[in-house]
């Protein structure tokens, strides 16, 4: 797979890319990243769906959000601005945090799949997360090298050295008001969950020290329309690094949606 710069489509102050036909998808990546890091799943899905894959606020080509100290919700409200009607939302990271939020707020979200989503951190993984986006705040430049350490085990890797790039270019401001909502939130709250109406699927890799396969069950266990899947030998780049899995598993859900 070749991680290449895909043209944009531009909505207010957001850019996003947009292929295919059929009902719509909305696909949301994580912190430092963009939405070229949905290239696997734009060569797949889009024969039979129209996805768009949106650039976070502050990443990519959007542009930074105008408010100090921006909320999930202030993310949220912006992306919410690409569902023209009945769609399916697919986050990973970040992303799978915004992505239940949006179904939670908007009744046109008709499933959600939350990738890599963290529930709950028990309090060592709380700290650390805290500690990074407090170091982050003193930095004039990103350095990507400790998370892509986080995130893979062979930075030779053509997906290791695309998030490498995306990282060294996204923008400092955006990258991190985005960390920041990203270690403070700690996921959905049980209630949200418990009142989400659409199906929701929770998928993390078996891997994954962070988004742990058992925050994934915890949330589907708790979602009335909830199910959870864990795909083996996979961490937390698992939409990229194994896209063939992470595809099927996303068709089946999404043809169960829009049945």
């Amino acid at each position: 797979m070749t991680w290449t710069t895909q043209p944009r489509s531009n909505r207010g102050s957001l850019a996003y890319i947009e292929r295919g036909q059929g009902p719509s998808v909305l696909l949301i990546h994580g912190v430092g990243l963009c939405a070229d890091a949905w290239g696997a799943q734009m060569d797949d899905l889009s024969h039979d769906y129209t996805l768009r894959a949106v650039d976070m606020p502050g990443h990519g080509q959007s542009h930074n959000l105008s408010v100090v100290a921006p909320s999930l919700r202030d993310y949220a409200d912006v992306i919410a601005t690409l569902i023209d009607g009945p769609t399916l939302v697919v986050g990973h990271s970040m992303g799978a945090m915004l992505a239940v939020q949006l179904a939670a707020q908007s009744s046109d979200v008709i499933g959600v799949a939350a990738l890599n989503g963290i529930y709950q951190r028990d309090s060592i993984a709380h700290a650390a997360v805290i500690a990074r986006a407090a170091a982050l705040s003193t930095q004039d430049r990103t350095d990507p090298t400790p998370t892509l350490h986080r995130w893979f085990t062979d930075m030779n890797l053509a997906e290791a050295k695309a998030c490498d790039r995306w990282l060294r270019t996204v923008s400092l401001d955006g990258y991190k008001s985005a960390y920041s909502v990203f270690a403070h939130e700690n996921g959905p709250s049980e209630k949200t969950l418990a009142n989400l109406s659409c199906p929701a699927l929770f998928m993390t890799g078996a891997d994954e020290p962070n988004s742990t396969p058992a925050m994934s069950h915890a949330m589907a266990a708790t979602c009335p329309n909830g199910h959870a899947v864990i795909v083996e030998n996979a961490a937390h780049m698992m939409p990229m690094t194994h896209h063939s899995e992470v595809n099927a598993h996303l068709l089946s859900f999404l043809e169960r949606c829009t049945k």
